[in-house]
């Protein structure tokens, strides 16, 4: 592809995996490039009309404010995100969770469609345009604050991430701590400090024959 320049990217459309959504549930599409500051700021509006003040990158207490004219809020919300957006989708829905308690979850990881577009760098080389088709994996949260099914895969009840984080830090705390047993288990050196190979018992025995006596003439 070196005699060739991306001309354009289209994602083909995918619907939506949850069915029975409430016809008010925004869907918020995170992009590559997109804030988190500014997603979770029409997120919060749109659960509990609360919005983060942030101060000099300091948060502080949300303040209420209304929504906007015509919306009223929400009791489902739904993020998406593909490819590289799907770890800034998880992040997003993680803080979502601790600022708004009580939410039950399910996740659905699908493949979208992406058509690449590439021209080549000299028209007059007699090369055509090519069309590159790829599946890239993309990820859907649901986040809803009435019960949802239990058995559909993907579901967690609230306050599960809570437990999956306490894992995951007995996990790293076990680790650390077989480092540092591993760290205290070396030996002690010949002069009792430690990181030596044992403690010696006495000089060192010079190895190699014994020197003959010299002989004096009879």
């Amino acid at each position: 592809m070196e005699n060739y320049k991306k001309a354009g990217v289209v994602e083909q459309p995918c619907p939506c995996p949850f069915t029975n959504l409430q016809p008010n549930t925004p869907e918020i599409r995170v992009r590559d490039g997109s804030k988190i500051r500014n997603l979770m700021k029409f997120a919060l509006g749109r659960m509990e009309g609360k919005v983060p003040v942030e101060s000099a990158g300091t948060p502080e207490e949300p303040e209420t404010s209304a929504p906007a004219s015509g919306e009223s809020l929400c009791r489902q919300i739904v993020f998406t995100g593909v490819g590289p957006s799907v770890a800034k989708t998880i992040t997003c829905v993680e803080i979502l969770k601790r600022r708004v308690q009580g939410l039950h979850q399910c996740t659905q990881l699908l493949y979208r469609t992406v058509q690449e577009k590439w021209e080549p760098l000299e028209p007059g080389a007699g090369l055509d345009s090519l069309t590159v088709s790829r599946n890239v994996p993309g990820i859907w949260v649901l986040l809803s604050r009435d019960p949802l099914n239990s058995n559909e895969p993907g579901y967690q009840a609230p306050g599960s991430f809570d437990a999956l984080w306490g894992q995951a830090v007995k996990k790293e705390s076990q680790g650390q701590r077989h480092q540092q047993k591993r760290k205290r288990g070396g030996g002690r050196g010949w002069s009792g400090g430690p990181g030596g190979g044992g403690r010696g018992k006495g000089p060192r025995k010079q190895m190699g024959h014994p020197k003959e006596g010299r002989k004096t003439p009879g």
